[in-house]
């Protein structure tokens, strides 16, 4: 009779312990997941809300931009929440739980004071079992899925809390500055920009997960590359310009602009190293419809150069700002090494731009069927590789596939020759070549693939 009386006793002395310890893992759950609702928000779009008249986004726009005190309001209720339950549960629990187990037990003696000691570490594990799972990681993943709604339904605690504790608070930051000062670190440090890397890391992380499109992704990143760029690595080839002579006749003028269909022309006086101005095809088009018809040379403008090491982000912006759609590539001794316009530099960033007059069979990749493809050798081998499934060697030097193709042999080919060449796990054989420039060529993955060769060397022949 005594027993039952002592284990009611016990279980109603542990109900309101136990009501106090879910009140106090629900005060750590609410800064808990505060704290990393208010850490996640987006601070460009808090600050907009908070401009067009919202006061809670004003209020969490403050937050946000001095979160000194923020953090420290939380951290100083997480840690009294949690000291508190560690202490009363250790007082409250752990006793009652020994009573329990001497009654139940008949224990006497030094095992009572071992007893004890077990009952702490068990409320303590259980304690903190509890707290982690329901006052830490639950609501933290919760405040991650909905960020903005929870700092909106904490703010006003927050805030109030952080009032009332700005002596507390003040102290703590003193605190924390002076031991940052002691290990050389200024706690008034700017944090650091976000890294290019670190911005790519977000941009895949968004794709993955559905907010960006793999388009647009790719637009991203070739931002990224235009700023790595130079002008060579865009321009138009001094071999593929379409230029006009200023001793050519209008007939010819005519023949040129119909069968290229291209908006403008370098005009060059003895060869493509003395270009001397730029042909609008709209004002020639207009002035050979007047009456009297002003010759070549009053319609052209002046050429704009640039060096083949200027950056394409810097080349882009000078030629918006001086209004220039085409631009003269020079080499280091003043030749003429291409062109860039525009439309050039442009494609870089958004992909291909096609209009009426591009020709569909531009294409430099054309797929003939299982591991075969007709190849231009004007095409740059990244491209062929990655359109091949494959990675392109790192200690590859060439930039087009013809390149490739001369770097192999030993002697220059005749134009009509078919050259053959292995190399990386390809087969290569020239099917055009004109003027000692490989035109095309037809390229077959050979077996085994290129990573299970032991070496990279090629070897060729010629027919």
């Amino acid at each position: 009779m005594i027993n039952i009386f002592k284990e009611e006793f016990i279980l109603s002395s542990i109900w309101p312990q136990l009501l106090l310890q879910v009140i106090l893992i629900a005060i750590n759950a609410y800064f808990a997941a505060t704290e990393i609702a208010v850490i996640s928000l987006n601070e460009a779009l808090i600050r907009k809300q908070a401009e067009g008249g919202d006061r809670k986004a004003a209020k969490l726009l403050r937050i946000v931009e001095m979160p000194t005190g923020f953090l420290s309001t939380i951290q100083i209720g997480i840690t009294l929440a949690g000291f508190l339950g560690s202490a009363f549960a250790a007082d409250n629990l752990a006793g009652p739980l020994t009573q329990w187990a001497v009654s139940t037990f008949a224990l006497t003696g030094p095992v009572v004071a071992t007893v004890r000691t077990l009952s702490v570490i068990v409320v303590t594990v259980i304690l903190s079992f509890f707290t982690l799972v329901f006052g830490e990681l639950v609501p933290k993943r919760v405040a991650m899925k909905k960020s903005e709604a929870v700092a909106r339904f904490s703010c006003g605690v927050v805030s109030l809390l952080a009032t009332v504790m700005r002596p507390l608070i003040w102290l703590l930051t003193i605190s924390t500055n002076a031991v940052l000062w002691l290990f050389r670190i200024n706690p008034n440090d700017e944090d650091k920009e976000v890294s290019e890397e670190g911005l790519r890391i977000l941009i895949d992380l968004s794709e993955e997960k559905g907010a960006i499109e793999t388009e647009e992704k790719e637009m991203i990143e070739n931002i990224f590359e235009f700023n790595n760029m130079t002008a060579a690595d865009v321009m138009v080839h001094r071999t593929d310009m379409v230029m006009l002579r200023a001793e050519d006749t209008p007939e010819k003028i005519e023949k040129t602009i119909e069968e290229s269909g291209l908006s403008r022309f370098p005009v060059y006086e003895e060869d493509a190293d003395d270009i001397i101005g730029i042909l609008s095809t709209r004002e020639w088009l207009i002035n050979a419809r007047k009456p009297q018809p002003k010759p070549l040379r009053e319609l052209l403008r002046r050429p704009y150069f640039v060096p083949q090491s200027v950056r394409t982000d810097l080349l882009f912006r000078d030629m918006q700002s001086k209004k220039v759609h085409l631009s003269i590539v020079v080499d280091e001794y003043g030749g003429t090494a291409g062109l860039v316009t525009m439309e050039d530099l442009l494609e870089e960033i958004v992909g291909n731009i096609y209009d009426e007059f591009d020709p569909q069979e531009d294409l430099e990749i054309i797929p003939l069927g299982e591991d075969r493809w007709r190849v231009a050798g004007s095409a740059e081998l990244e491209e062929l590789f990655d359109a091949l499934g494959m990675e392109m060697p790192e200690e590859e030097e060439s930039e087009t596939l013809g390149g490739l193709v001369y770097a192999q042999l030993s002697v220059i080919p005749e134009d009509g020759s078919h050259p053959e060449v292995n190399i990386y796990g390809l087969h290569i054989r020239v099917e055009e070549l004109s003027e000692r420039r490989v035109e095309w060529a037809t390229v077959t993955k050979l077996s085994p693939p290129p990573e299970e060769e032991e070496e990279h060397t090629g070897h060729k022949k010629e027919s």
